[in-house]
């Protein structure tokens, strides 16, 4: 006999969001089977990969190793609202694309999420060393990082210029 569901309310990629499923799934089990936002990948249900990182209230979180009860009330953004934080294409995105830092893809929703944290978290161009410290905890097995390590230095200075261009207005 399966646990009777429960109605989860919690705001996904800026939109309020109930949904109803058992007391034991994941946060990524609801995302992606009830929500139908399968970005975020399931990988080794371990915590292991990275594959299903999202962001809980702006924080880097393993989907798969967080129970769907633990995001009730809170802000989840997954891949798919990366776009709808920058107004269109993230410049993370953008660089993604630009550096063909994704090869096979599967990491990149992950590294997309903990490198956003990162350069919002900064506000300031990145060294190598605070991507690779950023990103310890996603896999990557097709790129080497070195394209992906790039692409987000290369968006943080994207994203410096336009922070210092938007203060140049202001005053």
């Amino acid at each position: 006999m399966s646990p009777a569901a429960i109605m989860l309310s919690m705001t996904v990629n800026g939109e309020p969001v109930q949904v109803a499923a058992p007391p034991h799934w994941t946060l990524l089990e609801v995302l992606r089977y009830r929500l139908d936002l399968i970005g975020s990948k399931q990988g080794c249900d371990k915590g292991d990969c990275g594959a299903c990182t999202v962001q809980i209230d702006g924080v880097p979180q393993l989907a798969c190793l967080t129970l769907a009860i633990h995001a009730e009330g809170r802000a989840v953004t997954t891949v798919e609202g990366l776009g709808l934080l920058a107004g269109g294409v993230h410049p993370l995105q953008d660089a993604f694309d630009r550096h063909t830092a994704a090869q096979c893809g599967f990491c990149t929703p992950g590294i997309l999420l903990s490198a956003e944290a990162l350069l919002r978290k900064r506000g300031r161009e990145v060294t190598r060393a605070e991507v690779c410290d950023a990103l310890a905890g996603n896999l990557c097995r097709c790129t080497g990082y070195t394209k992906i390590i790039d692409a987000v230095v290369d968006a943080s200075r994207v994203m410096a210029g336009a922070n210092t261009q938007e203060a140049g207005r202001d005053e």
